[in-house]
């Protein structure tokens, strides 16, 4: 969808573009008229134009049908009397209409629209034209391969039709207002969005890191070619999965963070805490909701401490075991057909499944930094608010304290926010020693 906010004049005449459509559908479901919903589209010029400019803002939105549908699920967020409004005109003395569908939600008052409400202005009783709108709520249609409109799921038995449509609330705010709004993190979407404002000139990795991670950096610019390719494009699975291995403060959140960075592509990492669930199901449901969502945006997902979820399968003693088991081989599947780049963070490589290290493109490990990184790592950390003493040796603290580049930072943050507290001009050796081992201690590391 182009990024576009429409007036509310624009708004007015959508609205109105539905309205004589449900009212002529109506008169002809009564009289027995003749319904074509293409040519009362086209008898106003005011129509045409809102179409044109509907068709600029979504092009994936080629028909007639797809339009209306769009109006159907957008005019109650514009007018939430509208169905009900449309009813009292059409049928002054009121009657029980099951064929026009709608619902009643939990907060909204007014009727929200069903897949049997698109069924009837598109189609009215008509069983054979219904049964065709089906196709418009499909796994092929753009609706649902973007993520932007579906219908929502009823109780076994029931209709599939009379599901609620539902518009993705980030697709709308495009739509209504310009800009996409980023989803709510909670229950029902478990996932964080990470950024950062470093740069590739900041992170001190070690060479070959730096080389597989520029792997990635070639699949992410260069994989939608590949896919095009006659040949390559049937025979390769879409998606790239990397695992990311090595003690915790070795720059793997941050690669992930930058990976992103570098391709203007969003990153979500999943939090664990949210997704894991005792009750049998929902974890993989938690989970499907967020793999959903980040296919129809292309995000990169990043799983930090992977091993609560992709962790070896064990034998089979009792009934947990056997779910815990059937969680694992959902995400088996799930991962492989996920379309984007997948990124799993584990502190050992061992941890995790063997099936799960299989189907990984590329395994990446993160060790702890050596001297000359370390070195790196404390000379591009210094503040340049406060200058480091004379008496600094950085060279002699890389070389002595084994520390990683998240322990450095933290060895600095603290002893530059005590400098400032003290009104000290400069940072001296002994307090970044004192800071070290005070990080040391924390780590339950001897110093």
């Amino acid at each position: 969808m182009n990024k576009k906010a429409f007036n509310l004049n624009f708004l007015a005449d959508a609205v109105h573009i539905l309205k004589e459509t449900v009212l002529r559908r109506l008169a002809s479901g009564f009289h027995e008229q003749q319904f074509d919903a293409k040519k009362i589209l086209s008898e106003n010029k005011k129509d045409a134009t809102v179409q044109k400019e509907l068709k600029e803002a979504i092009p994936e939105m080629e028909t007639v049908e797809e339009l209306l549908i769009f109006l159907i699920a957008l005019t109650p967020h514009l007018q939430p009397g509208f169905f009900e409004n449309i009813m009292h005109e059409a049928i002054p003395g009121g009657c029980d209409f099951p064929e026009f569908g709608g619902v009643k939600g939990a907060n909204h008052r007014g009727m929200l629209p069903t897949g049997e409400t698109a069924q009837f202005i598109l189609a009215g009783i008509d069983i054979e034209e219904r049964l065709k709108v089906h196709h418009y709520f499909s796994e092929e249609q753009f609706f649902y391969r973007k993520g932007s409109l579906w219908l929502e799921p009823v109780k076994e038995g029931e209709p599939k039709m009379s599901g609620r449509i539902i518009i993705d609330q980030e697709w709308l705010d495009k739509f209504l207002f310009g800009k996409e709004s980023a989803p709510r993190f909670g229950i029902d979407f478990p996932a964080h969005k990470i950024a950062t404002a470093m740069n590739w000139d900041d992170a001190v990795l070690h060479a070959q890191t730096s080389k597989q991670i520029n792997d990635i950096s070639i699949w992410l610019n260069h994989s939608q070619k590949l896919m095009e390719d006659i040949n390559l494009g049937r025979k390769l699975k879409p998606g790239y999965r990397v695992l990311f291995y090595g003690p915790s403060g070795t720059g793997k959140t941050m690669t992930a963070a930058l990976l992103g960075k570098s391709v203007q592509k969003d990153v979500y990492r999943i939090d664990l805490s949210q997704i894991v669930s005792k009750f049998i199901g929902e974890t993989e449901k938690n989970l499907e909701t967020v793999f959903k969502k980040a296919e129809s945006k292309n995000w990169i997902l990043f799983f930090d401490e992977a091993d609560a979820l992709f962790g070896k399968r064990t034998q089979v003693q009792n009934s947990h075991d056997r779910y815990a088991n059937q969680e694992v081989s959902y995400l088996l599947q799930r991962i492989e057909d996920y379309t984007g780049l997948l990124i799993l963070a584990s502190n050992f490589k061992g941890n995790l499944d063997e099936a799960f290290i299989r189907r990984f493109h590329s395994i990446i490990h993160f060790p702890a930094p050596q001297r000359a990184e370390r070195l790196l790592l404390w000379q591009k950390a210094m503040p340049q608010i406060i200058k480091a003493h004379e008496d600094v040796d950085l060279n002699q603290i890389a070389s002595k304290y084994e520390l990683t580049g998240a322990a450095i930072l933290n060895v600095v943050q603290h002893v530059a926010l005590h400098s400032l507290s003290k009104g000290l001009k400069a940072i001296t050796q002994d307090d970044l020693v004192d800071a070290i081992r005070r990080e040391l201690m924390k780590e339950e590391k001897l110093v």
